[in-house]
């Protein structure tokens, strides 16, 4: 996992903080790979396999993923086509988000 960007906090300490939420996170781990156990999902967005666990309710509840069971294994569908929550983003669907941070890098035109 990444560092975290850190900041003053005015309190004479720092804060660790991110762009994106646990919840993007999430999404966008199992985006890159539908087919994750959720124990790599956590380990890859440094967060406990229970708050995995939550976080992909929330998402499935939301109707950001579905998850289908195949064998012992679950995979999951993504819908590109949710609105963000935050009224500040609500007209933005989350594929933009997905396709930023999925996608692979040009290469370099050296």
């Amino acid at each position: 996992m990444a560092a975290m960007a850190t900041s003053a906090s005015g309190y004479g300490g720092t804060r660790n903080w991110t762009f994106l939420t646990n919840h993007g996170h999430v999404l966008l781990a199992i985006a890159r790979n539908p087919t994750a156990r959720l124990r790599d999902v956590a380990d890859e967005v440094g967060v406990t396999e229970r708050a995995a666990q939550a976080i992909v309710a929330d998402l499935e509840a939301g109707g950001y993923l579905v998850r289908t069971r195949v064998g012992r294994r679950n995979e999951y569908t993504l819908n590109p086509t949710g609105r963000f929550r935050h009224p500040a983003e609500a007209d933005r669907e989350v594929g933009a988000l997905l396709a930023l941070f999925t996608e692979e890098p040009a290469p370099d035109a050296s």
